[in-house]
């Protein structure tokens, strides 16, 4: 059996994650602007994630990861967020993907994840497509945003299965049969040019495969659970993307809201008085924490119901929807503080502008659009939902 190097960080307690990831702020808020002009994660900020030990936090312990609980995960997110949207949504993504190793055969994830340093990634949506071989498949197929993938390792990607003669394989619900497959990124050719205006750090390229061998053992179900007896891994990959991203949305949030903070503290409007003196900040300022805090309250409180629970339909809506909720609240209290920082807040060495575009880039994502409020409508009427993630 292949020896797993087990990372100091393996150890550190559950009430610790958080303090690591704060101690990460001075570097995360500097490592802006390279972010932005590069288009990827600056090589010491991507050390200095690894040391720490936060691409491994949902991977299992056996293979020396931190294993934490999907509260833990989301406060440590949020606060990297604070410091840094692309670190964070990264690291989001990075994180959730690398709970690959709760799907794969004992052995295989030994191998994999050997080294302590794997890092997945991979892209959205259901392409290509992937024929059935001896002992696997031959995959070929594009993604795109495949977040964090220029310091990744592995690249995976999602391809309907069809039989050798082109059959497209039927589940027996009747709908197309499909899964995740996983590979090394030396198998995929990486189409660069991420050009965006928010989360420009991110590198969410592209990568195709063309007719890649895939081991049957590299191959998933994310919308299903975990095989591993792990209580995190009752809960499919897939579901926890959007605990990841809107974990991002609160945390950017939260830093405009300290930021906003600080500047009213000391700022004196041209013609009017201190703002910290004005009945009408104070107000915004109140309500905006207020709905932030509310949001942030929803999610912790959804993460503690579901914790160590195998989901049925309607907890899978109600995660759904307060996920969903979390972005949008935190996109309006986001947007009211910006408003009020006046000429302030469109100074690029200032601490608005950035986490403003990356905020409303985060909100562009499939895990923010409002249909996702129709799932919990559909529920309440008591419709079907259909399939949640993907």
């Amino acid at each position: 059996m292949d020896t797993i190097t087990q990372p100091t960080a393996a150890a550190t307690a559950a009430s610790d994650w958080i303090a690591q990831a704060r101690a990460l702020l001075p570097l995360l808020k500097a490592a802006g602007p390279s972010c932005d002009a590069d288009g990827e994660l600056p090589a010491q900020l991507v050390d200095a994630l690894q040391e720490a030990g936060l691409f491994r936090l949902l991977i299992p312990r056996e293979l020396g990861g931190a294993e934490v609980d999907l509260l833990t995960f989301s406060s440590v997110i949020e606060t990297v967020a604070e410091g840094d949207g692309s670190a964070a949504w990264c690291l989001g993504q990075n994180a959730v993907s690398n709970m690959t190793a709760a799907y794969l055969p004992d052995g295989e994830a030994r191998q994999v994840f050997a080294n302590g340093h794997t890092v997945f990634a991979w892209g959205a949506g259901v392409q290509g497509q992937a024929v059935e071989a001896e002992g696997g498949f031959r995959v070929t197929g594009k993604w795109s945003f495949a977040s964090g993938s220029r310091h990744a390792t592995w690249l995976g990607g999602q391809s309907p299965i069809v039989a050798p003669d082109g059959t497209q394989r039927i589940e027996q619900d009747g709908s197309r049969a499909y899964r995740t497959f996983v590979f090394p990124k030396a198998a995929c050719r990486v189409i660069t040019g991420w050009d965006v205006i928010g989360l420009r750090g991110t590198g969410s390229d592209s990568y195709e495969i063309n007719d890649v061998f895939v081991p049957e053992s590299h191959m998933f179900v994310r919308t299903d659970p975990a095989p591993h007896p792990g209580r995190l891994y009752r809960i499919p990959l897939a579901a926890v993307y959007p605990v990841a991203f809107s974990s991002v949305a609160l945390g950017i949030a939260r830093g405009i809201l300290n930021a906003f903070i600080d500047m009213a503290r000391g700022k004196v409007p041209q013609g009017l008085k201190p703002m910290r003196d004005s009945d009408a900040i104070q107000s915004i300022l109140g309500h905006a924490a207020t709905r932030l805090d509310s949001a942030r309250n929803n999610l912790r409180q959804t993460l503690t119901e579901i914790e160590g629970k195998c989901l049925d339909k309607g907890e899978e809506v109600q995660l759904r929807a307060y996920t969903t909720f979390a972005i949008h609240e935190a996109v309006a209290a986001a947007d009211v503080l910006y408003h009020e920082a006046g000429a302030t807040a469109i100074l690029a060495d200032k601490p608005f502008e950035r986490r403003f575009r990356d905020i409303h880039a985060v909100a562009q994502q499939v895990q923010a659009r409002r249909a996702n409020f129709e799932l919990m409508g559909r529920r309440l009427l008591g419709l079907e939902t259909g399939p949640l993630f993907l």
